[in-house]
């Protein structure tokens, strides 16, 4: 059985790359594990024609090649203008790919990711939707269209997921489940070595991964570090990751005078991330806006207790046994946290247990299993048609 996969996500040409490109986040990690359930996958992806940046990592699979697409121009509103002309160079591309294979994956939120579904529903070809945004939001004209029609089409050969995670049920038509995020494989969180325990007086490293943008609340934790400094002198802060708010984030540091306690990495590949994590001892997460963030379960992996908002799974993830749930999105909140976590030693180092313990609920060979049974469960009767179209569930 063949996949094609149509996603905004943004990619760029990679000499270095078996495939000829690559891309950021944990993209190009699910598209791996994804591609090991079928005989061949084709994306069809947005490519920048400049350079890729730091921290890309290159698109690889089983039997998987890229079809690229071209990149609309402009965002927001100015995006979705320029739509109308980009279809034209681009829908023929986007119509045979669908046309020529077996099934469809369509990860959104997203504008390309939306049009693959609609033309997949036209050629009715079996369709695998993703939702990895924040399910729930209906923020924008976008939002509330995908909330409308993925419960209508969702059941039979349509599989929809929705990214996070609740007791609760993602929508009332049933055909719709949760699935987790993650990068983390099996094999690399045996490599990661055991966290040593962090003893007071220790020099006490905080760390925050995530885009640089408003929703993240990145700024209460640089406000938080001139009152945690008075409580506990030697303390730090690691902050990785891009974004629009990293020049006002610098700034701010400077007006705090407290250029010495933080650094900036920026993005960093997934194996630089785990290296900052690992020698980090608490990670703080004080977003106002989530799907599903990965990058607790990277933190878990290496052992780092988890302070973060009251916001989507978190609560779920994190409990009380792996860190601390804040309710209100302060300074001070994060203040009294990181104060209480490093208080007790011994509930400090039992939270670290359970952290490294938990990620190995969430590896990717467990995410790809559980969307394999999901497709098979779906798809068996498609699979069983032909030898030579059965997929590797």
């Amino acid at each position: 059985m063949k996949l094609v996969v149509i996603s905004h996500k943004e990619c760029w040409k990679d000499p270095n790359s078996s495939s000829g490109y690559a891309t950021i986040g944990g993209f190009p990690y699910q598209m791996k594990a994804l591609s090991e359930l079928f005989d061949a996958t084709l994306l069809l992806v947005p490519i920048y024609q400049v350079s890729a940046p730091s921290g890309a990592v290159p698109l690889i699979g089983h039997n998987l090649s890229i079809c690229p697409l071209d990149m609309p121009a402009g965002s927001d509103l100015k995006r979705k203008i320029n739509l109308i002309p980009w279809l034209f160079p681009n829908l023929f591309t986007i119509w045979r790919a669908i046309k020529n294979f077996d099934v469809v994956h369509c990860p959104v939120p997203g504008d390309i990711g939306t049009i693959g579904i609609l033309l997949s529903l036209v050629s009715q070809k079996p369709l695998f939707v993703r939702h990895c945004g924040t399910w729930g939001l209906r923020a924008t004209f976008a939002d509330r269209f995908l909330h409308w029609l993925l419960p209508r089409i969702a059941g039979g050969r349509n599989v929809i997921m929705a990214t996070g995670g609740d007791v609760v049920p993602p929508s009332n038509n049933p055909s719709i489940s949760w699935i987790f995020a993650s990068t983390i494989t099996e094999s690399e969180l045996d490599a990661i070595a055991e966290k040593k325990t962090w003893k007071f007086g220790q020099s006490l490293k905080l760390v925050s991964a995530s885009r640089l943008e408003p929703d993240k609340n990145t700024e209460l934790i640089i406000k938080a570090l001139p009152e945690l400094r008075k409580h506990y002198p030697n303390i730090s802060l690691n902050i990785i990751g891009n974004g629009s708010c990293m020049g006002p984030l610098k700034d701010l540091v400077r007006e705090l005078q407290i250029a010495e306690l933080v650094d900036f990495y920026g993005t960093l590949t997934h194996k630089g991330v785990m290296n900052i994590l690992q020698a980090s001892d608490i990670f703080v997460l004080p977003t106002r806006r989530e799907g599903f963030p990965k990058v607790i379960l990277e933190a878990f992996a290496c052992g780092l207790p988890v302070i973060a908002t009251s916001v989507s799974v978190i609560p779920q993830l994190v409990g009380d046994d792996k860190g601390i749930i804040i309710y209100d999105s302060t300074p001070e909140a994060i203040v009294e946290a990181v104060l209480r976590m490093i208080s007790d030693e011994n509930r400090f180092a039992q939270m670290s247990l359970r952290a490294r313990e938990a990620s190995r609920s969430y590896t990717l060979e467990k995410w790809q299993n559980i969307i394999g049974n999901r497709l098979k469960g779906a798809w068996y009767k498609i699979s069983s048609e032909s030898e030579s179209s059965k997929p590797n569930f």
